[in-house]
């Protein structure tokens, strides 16, 4: 198993915006730029979401209370994944995750996303 480092997280206001940023394991780079990478989020008492994706095509997918609002990309160069995040409403509050779609690695601790007034 893998794990996946995020970073970008934080609190904002309602309508604010972040940018969180997924650093791809050492064990995985030679092979990084043919995984599926998506974004995942977990709110207090729910259970855990695949927020959007994108895979080696960069063909992208997202979750319908995201879309319009979340965008996510790859810079195969430099083996990162990131989540812009436009728009941000009270109920994405949540421990944001990245792994691999396909075979997903082990679960980190993510970044925490706090959207409240």
């Amino acid at each position: 198993q893998v794990q996946f480092v995020e970073s970008g997280g934080g609190s904002v206001q309602p309508g604010g915006s972040l940018r969180l940023s997924c650093a791809a394991p050492r064990a995985i780079l030679s092979t990084y730029s043919n995984l599926h990478i998506g974004w995942y989020r977990q709110a207090p008492g729910k259970q855990r979401e695949l927020v959007a994706s994108i895979s080696p095509y960069h063909i992208t997918t997202y979750t319908d209370s995201v879309k319009g609002r979340f965008t996510i990309s790859r810079e195969d160069g430099r083996k990162r994944t990131y989540l812009q995040m436009n728009g941000l409403k009270t109920e994405d509050t949540a421990v944001y995750y990245c792994n691999d779609v396909r075979t997903p690695g082990s679960w980190g601790p993510g970044t925490q996303v706090t959207v409240s007034s």
